[in-house]
């Protein structure tokens, strides 16, 4: 930049670069498998749901976390319901206590507000960890008659990997 002014290559690519960090933002990915996603699209339910049967047809469903700097964080999950509340589990690899090893976990517990996507459904939710050995066992139960690996999980404890549960609760 002589004589302090910018040049045509200078002022290209930094148009280039906001360019490309707009179309970044704007098309935010969704999570797919085990890789991590931003913004979850879809319409948005405000309703209260009371009847969450309609999500087993879904083998996975996201949840999009807000993250204290902002930009969402959104990961793949399974999900089970029952009693009328619907059930993730997050699997850790060692023994830890809640939030363990899983950054969307520490997430929730710092803010547990949620947004759930079932098929192209968007739930406001409230994340909070079961701890109550009752409702646990029956969100236990319900995942393991949903999913083989959580009916294993259920009938084999040595077989059962070291996890939590989280309830994805009406954010009122």
């Amino acid at each position: 930049m002589p004589g302090g002014k910018p040049s045509g290559r200078w002022l290209t690519g930094k148009r280039l670069s906001g360019v490309l960090l707009s179309t970044l933002l704007l098309t935010a990915c969704e999570p797919k498998d085990r890789t991590p996603g931003s913004w979850l699209s879809g319409q948005l339910v405000e309703a209260q749901i009371t009847d969450w049967s309609f999500s087993e047809e879904f083998q996975e469903i996201f949840i999009q976390t807000q993250p204290w700097y902002g930009i969402p964080f959104s990961v793949t999950v399974v999900v089970a319901s029952s009693n009328g509340k619907i059930y993730s589990p997050s699997i850790y690899d060692a023994p830890l206590e809640f939030p363990g090893s899983k950054y969307w976990n520490s997430v929730i517990e710092a803010n547990p507000e949620v947004i759930v996507k079932i098929g192209e459904q968007l739930y406001p939710r409230r994340a909070r960890l079961v701890t109550d050995e009752i409702e646990f066992e029956a969100a236990f139960e319900a995942l393991a008659n949903k999913y083989g690996f959580w009916r294993t999980a259920k009938d084999q404890p040595e077989q059962r990997p070291p996890f939590v549960l989280i309830c994805l609760d009406d954010p009122d």
